[in-house]
Protein backbone atom coordinates (compact mmCIF):
# COMPACT_ATOMS: atom_id res chain seq x y z
CA UNK A 1 0.00 0.00 0.00
CA UNK A 2 1.74 3.31 -1.21
CA UNK A 3 0.88 6.18 1.59
CA UNK A 4 0.92 9.51 0.32
CA UNK A 5 2.34 11.18 3.19
CA UNK A 6 4.97 9.26 5.80
CA UNK A 7 3.71 11.07 9.16
CA UNK A 8 0.89 13.25 9.70
CA UNK A 9 0.36 14.75 13.04
CA UNK A 10 -3.19 16.00 14.10
CA UNK A 11 -3.13 18.78 16.74
CA UNK A 12 -6.95 19.23 18.08
CA UNK A 13 -7.88 19.60 22.35
CA UNK A 14 -10.88 17.54 21.51
CA UNK A 15 -10.32 14.12 21.95
CA UNK A 16 -13.77 13.39 20.14
CA UNK A 17 -12.46 14.88 16.84
CA UNK A 18 -9.63 13.09 17.15
CA UNK A 19 -10.92 9.88 17.53
CA UNK A 20 -13.09 10.75 14.27
CA UNK A 21 -10.05 12.43 12.22
CA UNK A 22 -7.58 9.30 13.25
CA UNK A 23 -10.02 7.10 12.03
CA UNK A 24 -10.90 8.64 8.79
CA UNK A 25 -7.17 8.82 8.38
CA UNK A 26 -6.17 5.41 9.39
CA UNK A 27 -8.83 4.10 6.58
CA UNK A 28 -7.23 5.56 4.35
CA UNK A 29 -3.90 5.54 2.40
CA UNK A 30 -2.99 9.09 3.48
CA UNK A 31 -0.67 8.73 6.31
CA UNK A 32 1.62 5.72 7.45
CA UNK A 33 2.04 7.05 10.81
CA UNK A 34 -0.69 9.62 12.70
CA UNK A 35 0.55 11.08 15.45
CA UNK A 36 -2.29 13.02 17.80
CA UNK A 37 -1.17 15.67 20.59
CA UNK A 38 -4.19 17.73 22.06
CA UNK A 39 -1.74 20.41 23.45
CA UNK A 40 -0.58 23.22 20.49
CA UNK A 41 2.27 23.75 23.27
CA UNK A 42 3.05 20.09 23.74
CA UNK A 43 3.23 19.81 19.51
CA UNK A 44 5.55 23.23 19.58
CA UNK A 45 8.23 21.27 21.64
CA UNK A 46 8.01 18.45 19.77
CA UNK A 47 8.49 19.82 16.58
CA UNK A 48 10.91 22.12 17.90
CA UNK A 49 12.96 18.73 19.29
CA UNK A 50 12.21 17.02 16.61
CA UNK A 51 10.79 14.09 18.35
CA UNK A 52 7.95 14.27 15.58
CA UNK A 53 8.93 15.32 11.97
CA UNK A 54 5.39 15.41 10.08
CA UNK A 55 5.10 15.63 6.45
CA UNK A 56 1.64 17.28 6.85
CA UNK A 57 -0.79 18.74 9.88
CA UNK A 58 -4.05 18.99 10.52
CA UNK A 59 -4.35 22.22 13.31
CA UNK A 60 -7.57 23.03 15.06
CA UNK A 61 -8.38 26.61 15.16
CA UNK A 62 -10.16 27.02 18.51
CA UNK A 63 -8.70 25.21 21.67
CA UNK A 64 -8.13 26.90 24.80
CA UNK A 65 -4.64 26.85 25.59
CA UNK A 66 -3.24 28.35 22.58
CA UNK A 67 -5.70 29.32 18.98
CA UNK A 68 -4.32 27.51 15.80
CA UNK A 69 -3.38 31.10 14.52
CA UNK A 70 -0.90 31.67 17.49
CA UNK A 71 0.03 28.24 16.74
CA UNK A 72 1.33 29.06 13.32
CA UNK A 73 3.26 32.54 14.75
CA UNK A 74 4.91 30.09 17.02
CA UNK A 75 5.62 27.74 14.60
CA UNK A 76 6.93 30.52 12.08
CA UNK A 77 10.00 31.06 14.60
CA UNK A 78 10.87 27.45 15.03
CA UNK A 79 13.94 26.82 13.80
CA UNK A 80 13.00 23.73 11.58
CA UNK A 81 12.51 22.72 8.26
CA UNK A 82 9.34 23.99 7.33
CA UNK A 83 9.28 23.91 3.48
CA UNK A 84 8.41 20.27 3.33
CA UNK A 85 5.49 20.32 5.49
CA UNK A 86 1.93 21.13 4.76
CA UNK A 87 -0.65 22.21 7.14
CA UNK A 88 -4.76 21.92 6.22
CA UNK A 89 -6.76 24.33 9.62
CA UNK A 90 -9.33 21.70 10.52
CA UNK A 91 -12.23 23.39 12.15
CA UNK A 92 -15.98 23.43 12.71
CA UNK A 93 -15.54 27.12 12.43
CA UNK A 94 -18.17 29.04 9.69
CA UNK A 95 -16.48 32.25 10.09
CA UNK A 96 -15.43 33.57 7.17
CA UNK A 97 -12.52 35.30 8.69
CA UNK A 98 -11.59 32.09 10.55
CA UNK A 99 -11.29 31.08 6.37
CA UNK A 100 -9.33 33.76 5.24
CA UNK A 101 -7.10 33.84 8.24
CA UNK A 102 -5.87 30.32 6.81
CA UNK A 103 -5.72 31.42 3.52
CA UNK A 104 -3.80 34.11 4.35
CA UNK A 105 -1.31 32.19 5.87
CA UNK A 106 1.92 31.33 4.10
CA UNK A 107 2.39 28.08 5.70
CA UNK A 108 -1.81 27.15 5.13
CA UNK A 109 -2.42 24.81 1.96
CA UNK A 110 -6.03 24.67 2.77
CA UNK A 111 -8.62 25.19 5.29
CA UNK A 112 -10.93 21.91 6.35
CA UNK A 113 -14.38 21.90 7.36
CA UNK A 114 -14.77 19.45 10.49
CA UNK A 115 -15.91 16.35 10.55
CA UNK A 116 -12.79 15.54 8.07
CA UNK A 117 -14.69 13.11 5.96
CA UNK A 118 -13.51 10.49 3.29
CA UNK A 119 -14.79 12.94 0.30
CA UNK A 120 -13.26 15.80 1.96
CA UNK A 121 -9.50 13.92 2.34
CA UNK A 122 -9.85 13.03 -1.48
CA UNK A 123 -10.54 17.05 -2.68
CA UNK A 124 -7.43 18.13 -0.41
CA UNK A 125 -4.81 20.21 -2.49
CA UNK A 126 -1.90 17.30 -1.50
Amino acid sequence: MAFQYKICLLIDDNYIDNFVTRKILESSTFAEKIIVIQSPVEALDALENGSVKPDVMFVDIRMPQMSGFEFLQAYEQLTIDKEHTKIFMLSSSLDPTDMNNSLGNRYVTQFVHKPLTHEALEELNT
